[in-house]
């Protein structure tokens, strides 16, 4: 038998986590070509995931260093679309008669730019990959490839000989899902590492492609279709199996909408059998349905009573109604958005709300407003700052929008810094507070000082974040660097220095309580300030406990979960007080009651302190509480 050629498919994460992020996308394709009988006999295909942060030269020796492929396929994303030109580049040198081909949204239907800056790229994928590339394979095999057929192979874009690029005809999507060959149950995505443990930080898997919405900032519907399209239910069963057998305890679903349609609901009930029988999983995180209806609440109910974790998403974007009109989203119900988060916090569910600065037809103020309003609903906000993706309405409208833009000093994302409604002085200014708002306030780094600051200091959320910002940008401890605001825009590698600075560097927590004794508690009223101290140390007391506090060394293992247990009293019930003022109740600053705390804490935030979903798992929960006469009193260190 003749040796088989390789085809390298390389996938890279955007964060640099001890754990892997699962390579579904080269999954997909990896596993049509093995499922090919032609192709299997021909090519052995080989997929190289690359943790976030990799440097390039590390990555071509491990893409490279067993040996070069025939075939090298790269799934591209703003993140690493300069690495992935540059590996394209060493490639070329070491088999110049070999084929490079890209895919992913960051480079679909952008052909005139990356042939442009990258010679040795021959073809990229307009779409879904799973049918285009395995005939992208068979035409090389048959020598046929860029000539003559080409021009018969739907959704690429390639160079011809003579250097010209031809973008063929558009290739709809599947409609069959049941046709493309499960990563999963192929095995074309490994499961265990070495050890025999789940590699990743969370399993990754769709149960639907489609989008039907066309908001302006976003190319999902663009890119998997308007019409929604779903996976056969007793395929999804049999992953989700799988999942449960390396006892997985996240599924993040990635559909556009979970909660829409009825069969959303099925799949609930079939994951819930399979925990119930299991024990795993026990999360399920999605980007929900942006109109909520019966059906939703049907489905977090459900979720509820079966114990099956989740964050809700109130994903308004901006309360602003010409932005929202010019973002095209003035079709969603979202106006009730108030009564949502107040059912769901109602009902002890953790949910969080999204909103995008910079977005055209939103001024700062308007802005500001918008998030101070939406914070007394839901402190927990993941702000984005505007970024223009390829193939969406802002990019192709940039002009209408005034749009000024940059591209990322650590990416290729293209990130706003002005527009007709916003100047570049205005977005500079927004830095700091964008730094500490996707740090902290995304995070749930504080969860419980938000509203007693409003209520007795007056301080909105937006204030506090603006305060943290200021102090920590004079602070001369070389702690407070990961936190100071960024020169030009906070991109992504910033936010994420400052979330491992806030929740692993126990220095930090010692600078917030200096923080909190000379900015905050001057403004609070006399009357309440022990109270609100309380609620304080409550907040830092309850944050994850880290390897590097003495406490880890006190964890117990259960069910396989490592587990920290102690008692602590409070001189208030913070979590009560703040549910009373939440509800709108007055506190009688008097009414103090000795309070001791039965807590529990996961650890091991190391291993999953970039996914924000996974790292809320880790704070303290109360497991008990009870009125006392008398309890050690925590430290806020």
């Amino acid at each position: 038998m003749t040796c088989r050629k390789r085809v390298t498919l390389v996938q890279q994460g955007v964060w640099a986590m001890p754990l892997e992020s699962m390579p579904l996308a080269i999954g997909y394709v990896k596993a049509a070509v093995d499922a090919d009988e032609v192709l299997h006999d021909e090519f052995e295909t080989v997929i190289v995931n690359l943790r976030g942060g990799t440097p390039v030269g590390s990555a071509i020796s491990e893409i490279f260093a067993e040996q070069v492929p025939d075939v090298l396929a790269i799934s591209v994303f703003g993140w690493n679309f300069r690495e992935a030109l540059v590996i394209s580049e060493t490639f070329r040198q070491l088999n110049p008669g070999g084929l490079v081909v890209l895919g992913g949204t960051h480079v679909a239907n952008q052909a005139d730019r990356v042939f442009r800056l990258s010679p040795e790229v021959d073809v990229i994928v307009n779409g879904e990959g799973e049918t285009t590339f395995p005939e992208l394979l068979h035409a090389r095999l048959r020598g046929t490839f860029p000539e003559p057929d080409g021009n018969t192979i739907k959704g690429i874009s390639f160079r011809q000989p003579d250097g010209t690029a031809v973008t063929t005809e558009k290739r709809v999507g599947t409609a069959d899902l049941g046709s493309i060959v499960s990563p999963f149950l192929s095995g074309a995505v490994p499961m265990v590492n070495r050890m025999g443990r789940f590699r990743y930080d969370v399993a990754l898997m769709e149960t639907n492609r489609g989008c039907p919405y066309h908001c302006a900032f976003c190319y999902w519907g663009g890119a998997i279709g308007q019409k929604i399209r779903r996976f056969p239910r007793e395929r999804l069963v049999a992953e989700v199996e799988m999942f449960a057998h390396y006892e997985v305890h996240s599924l993040v679903l990635c559909d556009a909408n979970f909660g829409m349609q009825v069969a959303d609901e099925e799949f609930l009930e079939d994951v819930i059998k399979i925990r119930e029988r299991t024990g795993f999983p026990r999360a399920i995180e999605s980007s929900w349905a942006k109109n909520k209806s019966e059906l939703f609440y049907r489905i977090v109910r459900r979720m509820k009573d079966a114990g099956l974790h989740s964050s809700f998403t109130v994903a308004l974007q901006t309360l602003h109604e010409d932005a929202l009109q010019l973002m095209n989203r003035r079709n969603m119900k979202l106006n009730d958005w108030k009564s949502l988060a107040e059912w769901l916090q109602g009902e002890g569910l953790e949910c969080y709300a999204e909103i995008i600065w910079g977005a055209p037809g939103e001024t700062k103020e308007s802005f500001l407003r918008g998030y101070d309003e939406l914070a007394r609903y839901v402190p927990r906000i993941a702000t984005y700052p505007l970024m223009v993706l390829p193939n969406t309405d802002y990019s192709e409208r940039r002009d209408v929008f005034g749009l000024i833009t940059a591209r990322g000093e650590s990416d290729d994302f293209e990130y706003v810094l002005a527009s007709r409604s916003m100047t570049l002085q205005e977005n500079l200014e927004m830095q700091g507070f964008l730094l500490w708002a996707r740090s902290a306030a995304e995070n749930s780094f504080f969860r419980f000082i938000w509203r007693p600051l409003l209520q007795y200091a007056g301080l909105t959320q937006s204030q506090v974040l603006f305060k943290l910002a200021m102090w920590f940008d004079d602070c001369a401890d070389s702690a407070a660097e990961p936190l100071k605001k960024p020169i030009t825009v906070v991109e992504p590698s910033a936010v994420n220095s400052a979330v491992r600075a806030l929740f692993l560097d126990l220095r930090v927590r010692e600078l917030l309580a200096e923080w909190w004794a000379e900015e905050i508690r001057p403004l609070i009223r006399p009357e309440y300030r022990e109270l609100v101290d309380e609620v304080f140390r409550f907040d830092l007391f309850t944050l994850p406990i880290v390897e590097a506090a003495p406490e880890a060394a006190e964890a117990k293992d259960e069910n396989g979960t490592m587990t920290y247990r102690r008692s602590a009293t409070f001189r208030a019930d913070v979590p009560a007080i703040v549910a009373r003022l939440s509800a709108g109740q007055e506190i009688d600053p008097g009414e103090l009651t000795l309070t001791t705390f039965d807590l529990a804490w996961r650890l091991g935030l190391e291993d999953y302190i970039d996914n924000h979903e996974e790292a809320l798992l880790h704070m303290g929960r109360v497991e008990r509480s009870y009125a006392t006469e008398q309890g050690s009193m925590p430290s806020v260190s």
